[in-house]
């Protein structure tokens, strides 16, 4: 059996997720996935949810996010992180299994 390392989330995305749960109020968990599609052969899912029960979660001062094991895999030590730039502010994810992505940063190949 091989051991799949659960990417890492940044202090700063838990921090915008935790700012966005306030103006919801109430509590949702990022969930971040990979589905097939995309300019690139695959694209980046990220929403608002409830865990399931085998979900990978990983918390940090009350907020969560969480990864289906079938797209653990493909997001295996990527970082997830919150970015605000001029273009708009978004969640992004910095993953080295990539080997190459499209201009929006959604998509990508491996």
């Amino acid at each position: 059996m091989t051991l799949t390392l659960p990417p890492q989330v940044t202090p700063r995305a838990f921090a915008r997720l935790a700012e966005i749960n306030a103006e919801l109020g109430e509590v949702k968990a990022l969930r971040v996935a990979v589905d097939g599609g995309g300019c690139s052969g695959f694209q980046y899912d990220i929403t608002l949810d409830a865990p399931a029960p085998d979900d990978v979660v990983l918390k940090s001062e009350g907020s969560v996010v969480v990864i289906d094991p079938v797209s653990l895999p493909f997001l295996e030590n990527a970082v997830i992180d919150f970015t605000e730039e001029l273009i708009g502010a978004r969640f992004v994810i910095e993953n080295p299994n990539a080997t190459s992505s499209c201009g929006c940063g959604t998509s990508f190949s491996m």
